[in-house]
């Protein structure tokens, strides 16, 4: 069991297996994954979008519907099992210890009460605390999210505020209840560039101070750049490259993270043209039997459409699920740029 282990990992996944099952066909959206987090560290899950990224966020917090899916594995935050904790303890795991970031705050946030209410009610929720309390508090965040005339947008609802603004009034929910671990899915991809580049840095500055875990998605590799310690690439609900971000963007081993580099629009590319990954991603309620990123790959070979290609190990958590992984690239290529 998980919750014996003597790992002092904030969060680990052990051969995470999500299925979205119905009358017409059952869909493999995570397939065998298995993670470690350390608290205080930055993990970014990169990949396309349907790549399982944010299914395994949700599978995290259990938010996925339980009549339709089918969850195997072992999921454990901070010495809980995840998949056994019911009723109240389930809930005190959201928000209390583990929080999350959505993509999109417009539809995260109820349209009908005012923001700092909505703050509010986490606090007392989770700290016991009056009304009036939980006010304070809700002020005291939106001020260290930086959310300027704070005590005014207090009083305003969702659709009063911009994207950037309803973004800080998420990650201010998030924070609220001082988790140990915070999961940001996508929060800047709605937001502009100048704005995006705020919320990030405001994320990094937050999780260096508070000494949280963080996880965050993207399929921007400037974002995982910039916020990352480590990497994880998914592709196809598996992932297939781990390492730090130095190796993962600096010395990609997998022809998906080459790939994935190599259309990145950046400095040096004027006059160049984007090599874009050519095809189209699995359909995930037919996986091939072998690598499933072989009828993309330029480097395939007769054996990766036989069997899935196995985790090859290179030293320091280096990972590559690929059966060329362990000879290096053609040519060296330069890590992503931060954005």
């Amino acid at each position: 069991m998980i919750e014996n282990s003597t790992s002092n990992a904030l969060v680990e996944l052990k051969d995470l297996n999500v299925k979205f099952v119905s009358r017409e066909a059952t869909v493999s959206a995570v397939n065998n994954v298995s993670l470690t987090l350390k608290a205080g560290e930055v993990l970014c899950i990169i990949g396309e979008s349907g790549s399982g990224k944010s299914v395994s966020m949700r599978a995290l917090m259990r938010l996925l519907p339980e009549r339709r899916t089918k969850i195997t594995g072992e999921i454990s935050v901070a010495g809980k099992n995840v998949l056994e904790l019911q009723g109240k303890e389930l809930s005190d795991l959201r928000g209390g210890t583990v929080s999350m970031i959505f993509q999109e705050p417009m539809t995260a946030l109820d349209p009908v009460y005012r923001v700092g209410d909505q703050i509010a009610e986490a606090v007392c929720r989770h700290e016991g605390c009056d009304r009036e309390m939980g006010l304070e508090r809700a002020l005291e965040l939106l001020e260290l999210v930086k959310v300027p005339s704070a005590e005014r947008r207090l009083k305003a609802y969702p659709h009063e505020l911009s994207g950037g603004l309803r973004q800080r009034v998420m990650i201010a929910m998030a924070l609220s209840c001082r988790p140990k671990l915070l999961l940001a899915d996508e929060p800047t991809t709605a937001l502009d560039a100048t704005v995006q580049i705020q919320v990030l840095i405001l994320l990094r500055k937050l999780q260096r101070e508070m000494g949280m875990g963080m996880i965050f998605v993207t399929h921007d590799l400037g974002v995982a750049a910039e916020i990352a310690d480590r990497v994880a690439v998914m592709y196809a609900g598996r992932i297939v490259e781990t390492g730090t971000v130095q190796e993962v963007l600096g010395d990609p081993r997998h022809p998906y993270t080459r790939g994935m580099l190599a259309s990145t629009v950046h400095g040096n590319m004027r006059g160049k043209d984007i090599e874009a990954i050519p095809g189209n991603p699995p359909d995930l309620r037919r996986l091939p039997t072998g690598c499933s990123f072989a009828p993309r790959c330029k480097d395939v070979t007769a054996s990766c459409s036989e069997a899935l290609p196995p985790e090859v190990f290179m030293g320091g958590g280096r990972m590559s699920r690929c059966l060329l992984a362990s000879a290096p690239p053609d040519e060296p290529k330069s890590m992503a740029p931060a954005i």
